[in-house]
């Protein structure tokens, strides 16, 4: 747990994927937030198409600390104030509180999804933060199918950044919340198009090509063959969004 001064008020709830920390929350959410990252867990791979996926236990065991509510998220765990949760998927941790918007359906599985994603592609493959992001959002089954409405609507209203000027975008406390909005919006649309219009299986080779170190561009190219480069790749999601 670290040796912060106040680790002492913390309690400890261990089971077989994972070890939650928790203040003042009522021992019957945090014995479901642990049921239901079990049940996470499982679902996430299937999702991303992932096999073979290794497990986690004992000394492996993924973190959750659950903070008693936003202020002490932001203040005593040093979030940002538009930030519902947060990952660190070298250390397996997340830190998040019980209001947090959409709990059991967006934070849990949103932060658990970096984690896995990083798992299996390693922490050397160089991604778009949007790519990233794309793939814990995809993960939120609301955020999954209601994206594509929502970039449909910036691209009316003159806000809609491609993806070489989404790839620029670096999110940080001060950063706007229309701003963090259009980024998580259109990283969920376009990863969602990568997945169910482009195909599950090539996605799965993209990732393993990543993992082994190839450039994302390099990478785009060499699975989807009638793109060259990530520009090909916005202007087939922009031509599909416009006329799906």
């Amino acid at each position: 747990m670290g040796t912060s001064a106040n680790a002492r008020e913390w309690k400890e709830y261990k089971r077989h994927h994972f070890i939650i920390y928790y203040k003042k929350a009522p021992f019957d959410f945090v014995k479901t937030v642990e049921e239901t990252a079990e049940d996470y867990y499982v679902e996430i791979t299937d999702n991303l198409g992932f096999t073979r996926y290794k497990g986690w236990s004992w000394d492996d065991r993924a973190i959750i600390y659950i903070y008693d509510n936003m202020n002490d998220y932001v203040e005593s765990g040093k979030q940002a104030g538009w930030s519902h949760g947060t990952a660190s998927p070298r250390n397996k941790t997340i830190r998040t509180f019980p209001s947090a918007h959409g709990f059991f359906d967006s934070t849990l599985p949103h932060e658990l999804g970096h984690i896995i994603f990083r798992e299996f592609i390693g922490f050397k493959a160089r991604i778009p933060a949007w790519f990233e992001e794309g793939v814990a959002m995809y993960q939120e089954k609301a955020k999954r199918w209601g994206s594509h409405e929502k970039v449909r609507k910036a691209m009316e209203q003159g806000t809609f950044k491609p993806l070489s000027e989404l790839s620029t975008i670096r999110l940080r406390n001060s950063t706007n919340r229309d701003t963090v909005n259009l980024f998580y919006a259109e990283s969920a649309s376009v990863v969602n198009f990568m997945i169910n219009e482009l195909g599950e299986q090539r996605f799965v080779r993209l990732c393993r090509k990543l993992k082994e170190g190839n450039p994302f561009d390099w990478t785009i190219d060499s699975i989807y063959s009638r793109f060259k480069g990530v520009d090909d790749l916005n202007k087939a999601w922009v031509k599909y969004l416009k006329n799906e």
